[in-house]
Order: structure tokens, then sequence, then C-alpha cells
């Protein structure tokens, strides 16, 4: 093999790559040259070999995708896995040990036959076989019709930079590799076509086979498709040539052209020249990265005109290439860098080119839809808006995080948007554009190296004498909101006298305006409010001072920025608007919204209006006042809350509080209604310094007083049907896709009993993707005198009374029919109805489940059962459950129990039982879940 390569890349991977297509694998012979940069002696070395990533259901790309609950990985056949085998690696002809670490089976530890000593360098040669996984784990290898598309396919060095720079793939698209120069002749099947950023530099054909060789100089990237039809464009601009196969949205050859000379154009400005001939973008580079919102439209709706959503996509796709390609950082450590100025052009690019683009598109001006304040957002305004949803749900992080430990939005949106609107951020407090020329500086100073935060820094510093303090050390490093108030504005003489509060626990600098109506008479840079600060300004024409008022700083609370110096009643108008929105900080805003729901059958359909100021983003303080009238009991129901949520900034386990009071009125039986009551307050426990962990705690303290109709055919509720209990509950949950582990202690205290009771619950899905199930359940009175004239208070062995009115029952008072069938797992758990339905003195349960056939289960269940003035009585009862979505849709098929075999009896559909939930935010839930 060769190994002469010209340019200053210090080190060399030269490799031979035969394709066996059907057997989904690859022979590779290489050769690894790596320059040891550093004062250090090494004697042994690091490589990645990320094709070994998916090899078992424990690595930790495996156990990625269970945090997220992404189930392809885990149910995938053991063929569609990907794994490498080494079958060996020499130095100067002599085999030299290696091993995978044991935690990291995708890294390789390679022992030196000699020591590697300052400025030297190492040559190994390995000989391996890659099995390619199937491309529906990360997009990337083989697909169904055998179309390869490759990313870190092959073993490449470590870095070195003083300490070793090794970490496992977890589907991030983040190898940390040197700067290379790289040959690569790859021999494959002649109804292929070969794609790559490489340059081709020789071609021929051999037997069955095509056998090309390509090369580059200074690289980091290796991307490689081997596709039957290729569907890879060409496209030779004025700066480099544009490699692509992303959509073309329908243009005609010219106008892509155009376009893409454009897009060249503007790289080329604006980042400096691109140091290779050819940037290869791919349509899965942009389905892993693409332009949020466009992406979520079907085909046949399109807002936006062809040439802006081509452009854009491409635009998006190569500015993370291009600066992939040059940039050479940890990404693990400051992905931050190119994310940020990822978005940052992306933003400056539509202001330069569409600045009246809306972030609907042509839906803004829709007759109907033109009337939301999301109408008029501009389309550049929404990488604030996203990025403030995390912050507003209390799981932003910081930008300098480790890529890894970044819940799924912040990674893929998040931060990526607040990274960008930091550097905006940045360009206007620093004024006069400078930041422009100082990325372009950092860029070409740093081109094909390896850079850092530090080196960034370090430059912007030297270009300005003001204090940047709070973007390195508080704007990058933590995740504190920033949240500015004006107090006061009076008018003093021809002055306005303006104090201004710092709410959050950071000081950042603020702009303030005085403004005549909507229009800026002046604005001023305000960087030291620690606390408070008092400033004097013109008086003349002014009829309010607003902070931020171009929003242009991610401030987390912009509805108390404004104060009126003129005489209004209000800072800020009442607005009604009809449906939800998106928060419009110059009004005060309540919203309607009709409804239509089914909650029971005994209400039926319910029809009604609900009055809230729940915005698109969460605000502290919430309510929601609901009139409705069920068409079923021809009667007025509804309901009011209002709930206040204080996110914790100083204690690191202690997430939020939350404060609450509810009310509500409905039907509990035919033409019977209870209201409900309950003040409650909420402590929630997460570890906010590991939010990917799906660990929480939460403590539930709530007086709950129920008021109902009295019914006098039903002795459960002819004596006291009014009654008022203390609960409270702590739960522990700790859940993923192979392991669930939950429990909850829950306390009842009332005038005629009290109560106290353990549920635990354990999930465990298997190498051989076997589920099993375990639940325990224990309740006992405290005391209990309502025992001698009902049950209703009393531990449920099969379908719990629900006297505090929690579960979602559709029918919950019905002793017969369909909807008395209704399960809910829950105190005893059992799904056959037996002899002994309650016990009124304590009860202790087992629930176990495993699976048979995918979602075909066998469960059985087994207690104890005691009732005053009797013995324990033992309680049993097995079946077939058919769980199509766990919780959510499941039928249980009673098969053998105390009362026999139930599934001979000829009521036998009496006795089957199922799960529903119509609740479409709980069923929104297993979709969010794997991003937050």
């Amino acid at each position: 093999m060769c190994n002469s390569f010209k340019g200053f890349s210090q080190n060399n991977i030269d490799l031979k790559a035969v394709f066996d297509i059907p057997q989904k694998q690859i022979k590779i012979e290489q050769t690894i040259v790596y320059k040891n940069t550093t004062q250090d002696t090494l004697h042994s070395i690091y490589l990645n070999d990320w094709s070994h990533s998916y090899a078992t259901k424990t690595t930790p790309l495996a156990n990625r995708f269970a945090e997220e609950f992404k189930t392809e990985f885990h149910f995938a056949k053991n063929e569609d896995r990907g794994y490498s085998v080494i079958t060996s690696i020499h130095q100067n002809d002599q085999e030299i040990t290696f091993k995978r670490l044991k935690n990291h089976i995708d890294v390789i530890k390679v022992t030196l036959d000699k020591p590697l000593q300052a400025n030297e360098a190492y040559t190994i040669k390995l000989n391996y076989v890659v099995q390619i996984p199937n491309d529906k784990f990360t997009r990337y290898g083989i697909s169904p019709d055998n179309n390869v598309s490759l990313r870190y396919w092959y073993i490449t060095p470590a870095v070195y930079n003083g300490k070793w720079q090794h970490f496992s793939n977890k589907g991030l698209d983040d190898l940390f590799s040197p700067l290379s120069n790289i040959k690569l002749q790859v021999e494959y099947p002649k109804d292929y076509t070969l794609t790559s950023e490489l340059d081709d530099t020789d071609f021929f054909l051999k037997d069955s086979t095509k056998v090309t060789t390509l090369s580059g100089e200074n690289r980091i990237n290796s991307k490689l498709f081997l596709y039957k039809n290729a569907d890879f464009n060409n496209i030779e601009t004025d700066y480099f040539t544009l490699v692509t196969n992303i959509g073309t949205e329908g243009l005609n050859p010219i106008d892509r052209v155009i376009i893409s000379d454009k897009i060249a154009g503007f790289l080329t400005k604006n980042l400096g020249a691109y140091p290779h001939k050819k940037l290869l973008l791919s349509y899965i580079d942009y389905k892993k990265n693409p332009i949020y919102g466009l992406n979520l439209l079907p085909n046949f709706i399109r807002p936006f005109p062809d040439s802006f959503q081509f452009e854009l996509k491409v635009l998006k796709t190569a500015l993370n290439n291009y600066l992939e390609n040059i940039l050479i950082v940890n990404p693990r450590q400051d992905q931050w860098i190119i994310d940020g100025l990822q978005t940052y052009f992306l933003i400056k690019y539509v202001d330069e080119n569409y600045p009246n683009m809306k972030i609907f598109g042509s839906l803004s001006r829709i007759w109907g839809l033109k009337s939301f304040h999301a109408a008029n957002l501009n389309f550049n305004d929404q990488y604030a808006f996203l990025f403030m949803h995390m912050a507003r749900e209390g799981i932003d992080q910081p930008l300098l995080m480790q890529k890894d430990s970044l819940l799924k939005f912040n990674k893929n949106i998040a931060n990526k948007y607040k990274a960008g609107i930091g550097y905006k951020y940045l360009d206007n407090y620093l004024g006069g554009n400078k930041i422009d020329s100082i990325i372009k500086e950092f860029i070409n100073t740093n081109s094909l190296k390896e850079t850092t935060t530090e080196n960034l820094e370090t430059l912007v510093r030297s270009k300005t004498t003001k204090n940047l303090d709070w973007f390195f050390d508080t704007y990058l490093q933590t995740n504190q909101d920033i949240d500015y108030t004006i107090t006061d504005a009076e008018i003093i003489e021809d002055s306005i006298q303006v104090t201004i509060k710092n709410n959050a626990n950071i000081t950042v600098p603020i702009t303030l305006a005085s403004m005549k109506d909507d229009t800026v008479i002046s604005r001023i840079w305000l960087d030291d409010i620690a606390n408070t600060k008092t400033v004097k300004i013109a008086a003349k024409d002014v009829t309010k001072v607003v902070l931020n008022d171009d929003y242009s700083i991610p401030e987390f609370n912009l509805r108390n920025n404004t104060k009126r110096v003129d005489k209004h009643l209000f800072n800020r108008p009442l607005q009604l608007r009809l449906f939800k929105d998106i928060e419009d900080p110059k009004y005060n805003q309540v919203f309607f919204m009709p409804i239509v729901e089914f909650n029971n059958i005994y209400d039926g359909l319910v029809l009604g209006v609900k009055a809230y100021n729940k915005t698109v983003l969460k605000k502290p303080f919430n309510y929601n006042i609901s009139p409705q009238y069920g068409t079923g009991s021809n009667s007025l129901t509804g309901s009011f809350s209002f709930n206040y949520t204080n996110y914790n900034e100083t204690k690191p386990n202690l997430f939020s509080v939350r404060y609450g009071m509810s009310a509500s009125y409905e039907s509990y039986a035919e033409n019977l209604f209870v209201t409900k009551f309950t003040p409650s307050v909420s402590f929630i426990f997460r570890d906010k310094t590991n939010l990917r962990s799906n660990k929480r705690q939460y403590l539930t303290l709530r007086y709950l007083d129920i008021n109902r109709d009295k019914d006098p055919n039903n002795e459960d509720t002819s004596e006291d049907p009014n009654y008022s209990v203390f609960n409270a509950r702590y739960n522990h949950v700790d859940k993923d896709l192979k392991n669930f582990n939950a429990w909850f202690t829950d306390l009842q205290i009332a005038k005629n009993f009290g109560k106290v009771a353990f549920n635990y619950e354990y999930r465990k899905l298997t190498e051989r993707n076997r589920q099993f199930k375990l639940r325990l359940y224990t309740g006992i009175f405290l005391y209990n005198n309502t025992y001698r004239d009902s049950d209703y208070f009393s531990f449920a062995l099969d379908r719990p009374t629900d006297y505090l009115f929690d579960y979602n029952y559709y029918g919950r008072s019905e002793s017969s029919g369909l909807f008395s069938q209704q399960l809910i797992i829950a105190e005893g758990g059992f799904k056959s109805k037996l002899s002994t339905p309650f016990a009124n003195q304590w009860i202790s349960t087992v629930n176990a489940g495993t699976t048979i056939w995918r979602y075909i289960e066998a469960y059985g269940d087994i207690g104890l059962v005691k009732n005053h003035g009797s013995d324990a009585k033992f309680v049993y009862d097995s079946g077939i459950r058919f769980s199509l979505v766990d919780d959510y849709f499941e039928l249980y098929f009673p098969v053998y129990s105390n009362l026999g075999w139930e599934i001979a009896e000829p009521n036998y559909g009496q006795r089957i039982r199922f799960i529903i939930t119509l609740d479409l935010k709980t069923l929104f839930g297993l979709f969010t879940r794997r991003w937050y």
C-alpha cells in the first residue's frame, strides 16, 4: 500500500475494502500511520471501531436506544445487527496485542510492540470483516433493497492531545478522529454506483466487480454510498462541486444550479474558501438534521415556495457538513461551535434573502389562520421559540454540556438554536457587525486544525474591551434563565426615571428602549444589573419603556418587560382569542376553546367552552375554567383549575413544586352527580445534572372533598354520600425500554377510615425479547368504621370503587354490560371477578405475566384477602393478555381461577376485560417521551 500523501496532515489511512452485498459484509485490509504530536511517550494506542457498536443489545448504542424507548434495535433479528471481526493487527510485521474495552466494545486498546516517542509515528496493519447493520437503526447501513449508506464504517485512530479522546458510538454522529490523508480502494458489484466526497483517482473493471480508488487530503469524513440506482447529482458551482440527493422539490435543473451556486457563494463569503473539491450532501444528512416544521408537513401541503424549501434544506445541510469538514472539534464537548454557526448563518441567510417570510409561509395569509399571533411570526422567530420551549419546561441544558448527556430535543433542536441565538446576541452587544469578521477569522485561523471553545473565546475577547464573562462563563456554561422587569417608570421634569429589576440569578446585558406607541425612539444597553438599577432617559414623545423590545435576547418572561408612562389602565391591553396561540407579550391574553369530549357514558357527549391562559409555551401560573353541557345527562357540568409551578434552581434534585386547586362537577351514575374539590401541592424530584435519567420521584399532598348526590337504590351511598380525605403519596419511577421499576406508598386519612398501601411494579425485557412483569400490592386499614355498611372504601380485588375519582372510568357505576368490564390495574389488580371482590381489613396480591409471542402474554394473579369476621381467603386467576399498546390498549381473556375453568362458561364474553385510553394527551406522551 502507498503511504505517500501530500498536505500537512501527519496521519495516513490506506484501506482496501471488498464489498459482499449478498452477505452484507465488507472485507478490509488497512494500514494506519499516526504521528504522536505531543511530548508524551505512548505505550498503547486506541482505535475507534464503531461498526462494532451494533454487536449486542448491551452496547452504549443499544442502551441509548433503550433510554429513548426506540424498539427497532432490541427487537431486530440478529442478522440485522452489525459488528466487526478483527483477524489480526500487526506492527513491524509482528502481531501485537489488542483488546476491546470492557464497557466500550467499539473502542480497541492496542499495546504497541515498541513505545511511541514524541514526534514519532506508528504504523499498524489491520485485517478485519465488517458486518453491515440494517439502516433502520441510524439510517446508515444496508437497506431492505440492498442499498448501502455508510459512515464510521472502518477503524480510525483516536485522538491523543495529552489525553486519549475516545468514546463509544451512541448514534450521535460525533466520532472524534484526527485529520488524515485517506486512500480507499473499494471493490463492489458492477450494478452499483459509488458516491463519496473523496476524489476519484482510479477506476477499473474486475470480472463481475468494479474497483474504484478514492483519495483525499486532510479529511475527517469519508461517507460512502453504494446504490443500485444512483440518485446523486453533481452540481458544478463557481466554488466547488455539490454532490447531493436531497429532494429537488420539483425544481428544474437550471433553478437547482442557480440556487446551489447562490448557497456556495454564501458559504464561501461567510466561512472562507472550501479546501476540498466536493461537498457531499446526502438525504440522510438532511433527515438527521432537518428544517423542523418543514419535515412535519405532508407533501401535499406546501406553504413555502418550492425554491425556498429546496434552498433551506440544502443550505442547512451544507452549513453543517462544510463546518464539520473544516473545523476539527471534539463533538462531545464543543459541538455548540458548529451548531451555533449553522443556526446563526441560517438566520443571516433568511434575513438577507427572505426578510418577509413568515413561519407558516402562505398559510399565514389564509382567513382564520392569519388572525393567530403564530401566523405573524417571522420565519427566524422559530429558533428562540423552540429553545424557550425547553426553558419553560425547566429542562434546558448548558451549551457546554457533554453531547451524550443532552436530552434528544436539546441535542437536535434547542441547544442548536440557543447557540445560534447566542452568536446573534453577542453580535448585537458588540455592535458594528463585528461577529461576522470574527467568525471568518476564527475559521481561517483554525481551518483543518483541532480547535476548542477556548480558542474562540481568546479571539473574541481580543476584539473588544467589553466584559464578555456573561457570555463565556454564563450563557455557555449554565442553563440559568434570563429575566428582567421594569418595576417603575416615573416622569420627572423632562426625563423618565426607570427602575429595572433582575428576577434571575445571572447578570447579562439587556436593552432598554424608549418608544412612542410601537416606534422605537432610542435604545441603550445595560450590562450591570445584578439586583436593581435606576436609569434616566429623555421623556420627549415617549409613551412606554420596554426591555428587550425586539425579543433578540432569549428572555424567560417577556410579559413583564413593558411599563407605560402615559395614562393607561393596563401596561398591556386585554386580548380575547379563540383557540390556543403562541404567546404575544404585548397583551394579557385569554383563550377560548370549544370542547367536544366523551368522559363517561352518563354525561355522554360533552359540549362546552374552555377559558384559559395557557399558551404553547408553558407559564408558571395557569388557569382553566370549563363550563360544559352533558348531552347524555342533559345537565350543566364542568370544572376549573388553578396551578402555579415553581422550578427550583438551588437544590439539585428538587426539580419543581406545583401548587394547585381544582374542582369538578360531573355524573358518576345515571342522574347522579359528584362535586370534587381538591387543593394540592406536589414536589417533583429529578436529577437536574442528569436529565437523561428516566428516574423521577413525586411527593403529592392533597385534600379531597367529595360531595355526591344521594342514591336511595344503592346501599354503598345511602348512609354517607359525602366525605373528605387527606391523601399523601410518594412515587418513585425509573423506566426505559428494557427495565421498568416503579413503586409508591399511599396514605389516606378520613373521618371514618384510615389506610396505607404499597405498590411495586417491575418489568424486564430480556435479550431474547421476552418480557416479564411483576406487580406487588399490599394495603391495610389503620382503622375502618365503614365496613359494616358497605365496601365503598374497601380494597378492591379487581375493580376499585375509585371513591377519590382519580381513574378514568367510562362507566364507573356499572355492574353489568360492556363498561363494567373496563379494567384499571390498581389495588388487587385481578382480572377475574371472584366471589370475594373486596377486603375491608387488608389485602396482599401478586400480579405476574410473561410473553408467549409478540403481543400475546400469559398472566397469573394470586393473593390473600382479609375481611372482618372471616379468615384470610386465598384467591387466584390466570389467563391470556393481548397487549397492543402497554397500559393503553389491552385485552384480558380469563382462563382459570377460583371459579374454575372460566373459558368454558357460557357467558364468557362478559368475563373478558379491557384497558383503553381515549385521552389524546396521554397517548401523545408515548411519542414525546423519547425527546424529553
